[in-house]
């Protein structure tokens, strides 16, 4: 069932992050709150006061240093926790080879703009990372040499916590350790209509919501189209 507020995705988000770091507590992970217009900094800041007291500490690392400063100032009491990638990444190589760091670093946003400063810090970091709304795989890397290399190397280590993306028909929901979750939005609400064990790509999401009408010469023209669209990017 789809949670029916923000404050109830919330708590999903709490549940699924420590069921996850509990399976792997070294683990990569990533939560996704995919929302149109969503305020993302409160909901950040709420997940790290959550995450503060965790045994080993926190650290809430922003993109750039006007965000980070944001977050200081609308959260004072976490503003120890909250620094740049760019300042952590000093710091591990100031610190190499002691454990004065925090051991779970939450990485709030990072784009395909930050891709090498977010791999140096997290291959640099012994213990667990979230990413939260991150969107590492750019449209513009596209599907050559670069985007595979991406895929098989950094990226491939990466398992979701949580997941909620809606779309305009549709939502696709992960809580860990669940399967992924297929809603098709009808005239009386939401309702599941498929469940996958694998994060389902577009094709495969547009076949379960279509069922039988997604085969055919439609279905092969449809994936024709996405090809070529794809090869033009």
């Amino acid at each position: 069932m789809l949670p029916s507020d923000l404050n109830a995705a919330e708590a999903e988000l709490l549940a699924g992050l420590g069921s996850a770091l509990a399976s792997d507590p070294a683990g990569r992970w990533s939560a996704e709150l995919r929302f149109s217009g969503l305020r993302l900094l409160p909901v950040l800041l709420r997940l790290a006061q959550a995450l503060e007291g965790r045994p080993g500490g926190l650290a809430v690392l922003f993109t750039d240093a006007g965000a980070a400063a944001l977050a200081r100032r609308d959260a004072p009491q976490l503003a120890a926790c909250i620094s740049t990638l760019a300042d952590h990444r000093r710091r591990q190589s100031e610190t190499a080879g002691d454990d004065s760091l925090p051991t779970l670093l939450l990485l709030v946003a990072p784009s395909q703009a930050e891709y090498a400063a977010a791999e140096a810090v997290c291959t640099g970091h012994a213990g667990a990372v979230l990413l939260l709304n991150p969107s590492l795989e750019d449209a513009a890397v596209g599907i050559g040499s670069v985007a595979r290399e991406r895929r098989r190397g950094f990226l491939a280590g990466w398992q979701t916590a949580y997941a909620l993306i809606p779309a305009a028909r549709s939502a696709l929901r992960r809580v860990h350790p669940h399967d992924w979750e297929l809603y098709r939005l009808d005239g009386d609400g939401y309702r599941l209509a498929a469940q996958f064990d694998h994060r389902p790509d577009g094709e495969e999401q547009e076949a379960a919501l279509l069922g039988e009408a997604a085969g055919g010469i439609g279905g092969t023209l449809r994936s024709v189209d996405r090809l070529l669209e794809g090869l033009q990017r």
